[in-house]
């Protein structure tokens, strides 16, 4: 008897103990990474992550400091500072410093939440039980974490290294080590809507980039479309041989069929004017020298290099169309075009819906078939860019020929953000994200 009140007494004493465990407490001592678990008796925890943050802080002080340092300055003494080494290692360090908040936050919320439930009569796990835990916690964030660290340093730092150098005024004529870079805010971006010059060639290369997306993807969307219903008739015979034929063109690569093309479109030589043009019509077309007739010739040659893709997704859709709607179709009385238009295009798009939008993200930014086919020319008096230069191929135009680099990454972050928003709102607007049999 006695034994079973010293036990009731001693199990009334752990609970109340553990009712006086302090989660805020637990929070402020763990401002120093480490203590808010020791307080937790979770002790090697605790200890594993004082180690690391401390050897975190010994190692990387000195890089992080300097680099943050040099991303204020970007140097200070010419032909001895390179500004692009101090923006690379400001980036990193801001970089290594955002991971260390996040992981000294996820510190401080994990004291906090063990505490609670210690407070609320948790028993703090031995040490295997706990590995084995967090283990089976932590094992898909194993798996997901070097490949988003590898994305991290591969992709994201240089989308920074960019969207810095859009704020700098990098260009050929102080290009470093033998000058400085110096932050001159969004000038580059005001220059970009004021100044004569840059307003007019970007309004330009918008508006044809614009055009261009418009027409090339919706004019391969509705030919395939077409020969998808076409072929999908029961009258039509040899339909193997027929949707084979169709398929060619995406069978071979992009840039040979491109430079074949540029070469039937040759001004001089080119068979589309010496052979066809030329006999029907007495006269030739300057396909590579006047703008206007090198863009359209850019949207027919893109309409026969996206239309075999965009075929072969609707001919699956149209196989998997159930007979039944038709033929309840038919008992009403249904034209071709009424079973067309309430059947067989809304089953198209709820399925491809996605797809499509993303054919009209990649006409966005095609910058081989502008490159290929004529460089983005011909020169247009008074523009930086040619007359047939998309957004893209402009950007690569003012890097890698005209050096304005600041000004190209300027362009590039209103593309991004062009590109992104149009996504975004697209797929949010497209039925495929949404569920079955909601509007």
């Amino acid at each position: 008897m006695a034994t079973k009140d010293s036990q009731e007494t001693t199990n009334q004493h752990k609970k109340t103990n553990s009712s006086n465990h302090n989660p805020t407490f637990a929070m402020l001592l763990s401002i120093i990474p480490g203590l808010g678990q020791l307080y937790n008796k979770r002790y090697v925890k605790g200890a594993t992550i004082f180690i690391l943050f401390a050897a975190f802080a010994i190692v990387m002080y000195d890089f992080m400091s300097s680099g943050l340092q040099g991303l204020i300055t970007l140097g200070e003494v010419e032909r001895a500072d390179d500004s692009r080494i101090f923006l690379s290692e400001g980036i990193l360090s801001l970089i290594f410093l955002t991971f260390f908040l996040i992981f000294y936050f996820i510190n401080i919320q994990d004291a906090r939440r063990d505490a609670i439930k210690i407070k609320n009569g948790w028993r703090v796990t031995g040490i295997l039980e706990g590995f084995r835990n967090a283990w089976d916690a932590g094992f898909p964030y194993l798996l997901v974490g070097p490949g988003l660290i590898f994305l991290i340093f591969v992709v994201l730092f240089p989308l920074l290294f960019m969207a810095f150098l859009a704020f700098t005024n990098y260009t050929l004529y102080n290009a470093p080590p033998r000058n400085l870079l110096d932050w001159v805010g969004f000038q580059n971006f005001v220059n970009l809507f004021t100044i004569g010059e840059w307003r007019t060639t970007f309004m330009s290369v918008l508006s044809w980039t614009l055009i261009w997306t418009f027409m090339a993807t919706t004019l391969s969307i509705g030919l395939a479309m077409f020969l998808a219903v076409l072929t999908n008739d029961k009258r039509i015979k040899g339909k193997k041989l027929i949707r084979t034929v169709f398929i060619l063109p995406w069978a071979v690569p992009g840039f040979v069929t491109i430079i074949i093309f540029s070469a039937l479109f040759n001004d001089n030589f080119g068979a589309i004017n010496n052979d066809i043009i030329q006999p029907l019509l007495n006269t030739s077309i300057p396909w590579l020298t006047d703008p206007t007739w090198t863009r359209i010739a850019l949207i027919m040659i893109q309409i026969w290099l996206g239309f075999p893709y965009i075929y072969a997704l609707f001919t699956g859709v149209l196989q998997g169309i159930s007979e039944d709607w038709y033929e309840a179709a038919d008992m009403d009385g249904a034209t071709r075009w009424q079973k067309f238009r309430n059947i067989t295009f809304p089953h198209l798009m709820f399925a491809t819906g996605p797809l499509l939008i993303t054919q009209f993200t990649f006409n966005f930014n095609n910058f081989n078939i502008i490159y290929l086919f004529n460089e983005g020319g011909p020169a247009v008096r008074g523009q930086t860019a040619g007359g047939t230069d998309i957004l893209i191929s402009w950007i690569y135009n003012l890097t890698f020929t005209n050096s304005q680099y600041s000004m190209a990454a300027a362009i590039s972050i209103i593309l991004g953000l062009i590109v992104a928003t149009f996504a975004f709102f697209q797929f949010r607007r497209s039925r495929s994200f949404k569920e079955e049999g909601t509007y």
